[in-house]
This record gives C-alpha cells, sequence and structure tokens, in this order.
C-alpha cells in the first residue's frame, strides 16, 4: 500500500437521536469538514443544506459499499446509528477498505443506551438484533433468567417476540420497548410477554426501537440449551440422522470455537453442523448433501434453531470438497472412504480436528485402515434405551458406532 493511503480518507461517525448536538469535537470536525456525506436519509437530515454531495444508502446497501472506494483521496464521512462496529455498517466497509485508510468515532449503541434505561449491566445481557434474521435467532439466546436486549427489525418486531415468548411457554417475561432512545421523540412501553398486545394496543411502535426481555420461564417452558446434545425431535429428519447422545460425543472431539469453520459431510438433516453454530458465536459451517430433500430438512432446522448462517451445499465427496474454503474441522457422517478421508485431510492445517463415524463393517474398515496409518483415536460407541416390554422394561440397543478421531500434527 502506497503511504497516501495509509492516511485515513473515511470518516465513519456514529450519530444517536440528538444528531450533531451529540457529536464530540473530533467527530464535528470531521462532519464539518467532509467533501461526501454518505448515510441512511434520517441521518443526513441532521446536516444543515450545503452544497456537499449527499449520498443516501440504496437497496440494497451493497451496491454503495461497493463503490465507496472509488471516493479515495476525498474527505467522506459515513454517519451511522450509534457505535458502527456494533452490528452496524463498520464491518461491511472493513470486508473492502483496510482499516488504515479509516477513521472510527462512535456514539453510545442502542444497547448500551437501552441499558442504561434499564439499569441492566452490558454484561449481565444477551445482545441481539433481528436486523436482516430470523425470529428464530431468539432460540440462541431465551433460557431461564435471561437478559436479552433486541434491536428490532421494524414496529411489528416487538410483537412477533411477545407471541415468541408467549407460545414457548415465557410468557410471563417482562418485556420493554424503547424508542429513539437520546431524542425528543423518545418512548418507553412496559407489559409482559403475555399481555403485551392488549397492553400497546392502539399505540404505534415506531421502527426504531431496542427491546429489553427479562425472560421468566413458566412451568410449560420449552428452550433450547447451547450444549451439545439436543434432543433428536428438536431436528426434523427422515431417522438418518447422527443421534443425540453420539452426537454429543463427536462435538467434543471437533471442538467448536469462536471463528472457526466446520465441514459436515453427509449432512443429511444438519445436525451435527447445527449443534456447532449454535455451540460458539461467529462459528461457521459448510454441510455437504447429495440429497435436495435432506438438504431442504437441514435448512429448515437451521433456520428454526437459530443458525440459519449454515452453508448447504449440493454434492457428494470427495468431488465437492475441491475449492473450500481451510476447514477447522471435519466431520464425515456419511459416505466414508479412504478417498474422503484423505482429501480432509489434506485440506486441514495444523491442529485440525478429523471425526468419523462408521456404522457398516465395510466403512469400519476403512476407519481401521486410517487408524493405523495415522494415529488418532478409535472408540466404539454404544447407546442403549429402557423401553417397555409388555409389563416390564428393558434395553433395546441402537447400532453401535465405530468413532475415529484425529488432530493434524
Amino acid at each position: 500500500m502506497s503511504a497516501a493511503n495509509r492516511t485515513p480518507w473515511l470518516s465513519v461517525v456514529g450519530i444517536g437521536e440528538d444528531g450533531l448536538a451529540g457529536l464530540s469535537a473530533t467527530a464535528r470536525v470531521l462532519v464539518d469538514d467532509a467533501d461526501i456525506l454518505i448515510g441512511g436519509q434520517r441521518h443526513l437530515d441532521f446536516i444543515p443544506a450545503d452544497n456537499r454531495q449527499r449520498l443516501a444508502w440504496p437497496s440494497p446497501m451493497s451496491e454503495l459499499i461497493d463503490r465507496i472506494k472509488e471516493f479515495r483521496g476525498q474527505a467522506v464521512v459515513v454517519l451511522a446509528s450509534g457505535d458502527p462496529l456494533w452490528y452496524g455498517v463498520g464491518r461491511k466497509l472493513l470486508a473492502q477498505i483496510p482499516e488504515t485508510e479509516m477513521t472510527f468515532i462512535p456514539a453510545p449503541s442502542a444497547f448500551s443506551l437501552a441499558a442504561a434505561r434499564m439499569g441492566w449491566t452490558m454484561a449481565g445481557c444477551q445482545l441481539v438484533t433481528l436486523h436482516g434474521r430470523p425470529l428464530y435467532t431468539l432460540s440462541l439466546h431465551v433460557h431461564p433468567g435471561a437478559y436479552l436486549l433486541i434491536l428490532a427489525r421494524d414496529g411489528t418486531t416487538p410483537g412477533a417476540v411477545a407471541t415468541y415468548l408467549t407460545e414457548r411457554g415465557f410468557g410471563e417475561s417482562e418485556m420493554t420497548t424503547l424508542s429513539h432512545m437520546g431524542g425528543q421523540q423518545e418512548t418507553r412501553l412496559s407489559a409482559t410477554a403475555r399481555t403485551f398486545a392488549e397492553q400497546t394496543a392502539g399505540q404505534a411502535i415506531p421502527d426504531l426501537t431496542t427491546i429489553a426481555v427479562a425472560c421468566v420461564a413458566g412451568a410449560d417452558a420449552r428452550w433450547l440449551p447451547r450444549t451439545a446434545g439436543l434432543a433428536d425431535d428438536a431436528f426434523r429428519h427422515d431417522g438418518k440422522m447422527t443421534k443425540r447422545e453420539i452426537r454429543a460425543l463427536a462435538l467434543a472431539r471437533l471442538m467448536p470455537h469462536p471463528g472457526a469453520l466446520l465441514w459436515d459431510i453427509g449432512a443429511g438433516c444438519g445436525s451435527v453442523a447445527i449443534e456447532w453454530l449454535r455451540a460458539a458465536d461467529g462459528t461457521r459451517a459448510i454441510g455437504i448433501e447429495p440429497l435436495a430433500e435432506r438438504r431442504a430438512m437441514a435448512a429448515a432446522n437451521a433456520a428454526t434453531l437459530g443458525v440459519p448462517r449454515l452453508d448447504i451445499r449440493a454434492g457428494k465427496a470427495p468431488e465437492a470438497l475441491a475449492g473450500l474454503p481451510q476447514p477447522d474441522a471435519v466431520f464425515i457422517g456419511g459416505g466414508v472412504s479412504a478417498e474422503t478421508i484423505a482429501a480432509s485431510i489434506s485440506a486441514l492445517g495444523s491442529g485440525g480436528r478429523l471425526v468419523v463415524h462408521a456404522v457398516t463393517l465395510e466403512s469400519e474398515a476403512v476407519l481401521l485402515a486410517a487408524h493405523k496409518n495415522h494415529g488418532g483415536d478409535l472408540t466404539r460407541l454404544a447407546v442403549s434405551r429402557a423401553e417397555t416390554i409388555g409389563a416390564y422394561h428393558g434395553w433395546r440397543a441402537a447400532m453401535p458406532v465405530t468413532q475415529w478421531a484425529w488432530v493434524k500434527p
């Protein structure tokens, strides 16, 4: 990069509902000296009319983000709500422009303002956005005693959240909507999730709203932990899936962590990849599945269980693995072959984890050979469940699974 391009020319300035009055002296200088102003129309309206070029975000926003680097050499200010690096435009800009060419001046985020209004510590809250994300994203965060701060998509979001909570036995949860915080139009409404529709009837909730929820579980509450081993009936499946206990043991060996990428080969209904994504924020997963009906189940499961970011691809290993980004872990639950194992070993970097499950004698033979050639841990997993036998109970064994787990040196 040339020396000229190391001088910041793009400033991303957070602005609140109090407009220019809430800007720091540094932020005000950047705005006043800008050649080009970019932002939502609401943000641009805070700036008195002048002859400078102003660009409002188009739909989709990416059309302008892709063009912003064309303005290099001019002083450009992007105005953003609150803190632009909290689910804001900052991340998208950083994907296009080196951080050495940018200056970030955050304002208080909607999360910090909402926490202050509620008297909650942010460290004790789950911070969630429903902008561009399905309502089922909440399934990652709703549990007894949880405190949620939720960025609403629009004014209909609070009602949808109230319905979601009530249907899952969290109807006594305390909900507060906080709208236009910091501005002259600031409003606040409170009710339980169960009574929210009744309490807010006839009151229009603005689009610019943050929702605070203190989760209270009723006796019939249904929620899903983020630890491995969700019940099999949490997934839509056709019977051919990695079962609960075996899945939990696979996840323990795969070791999900923020930012890590999993290849789930023979993904089926997506159970392993979905639990990987639920286990840690920022995880990524690519599911490879040749059957269209199973890909559809995996997509539906991923959305319902709060991780719509699962990347599901049609294909069969090892051919479908060509060109994929390097994984941190690989799970092979279907289509076990020496060629797929070899391709996975080659793709993994040092410290990468490979877990392979075999049910048939033929696939077990492949694992025996892999263990002989590469080492690792070979484990026989057997699960039995109690079932009714007439007036009594007995153990019914599931098919045993042979697991080979290996870490690349």
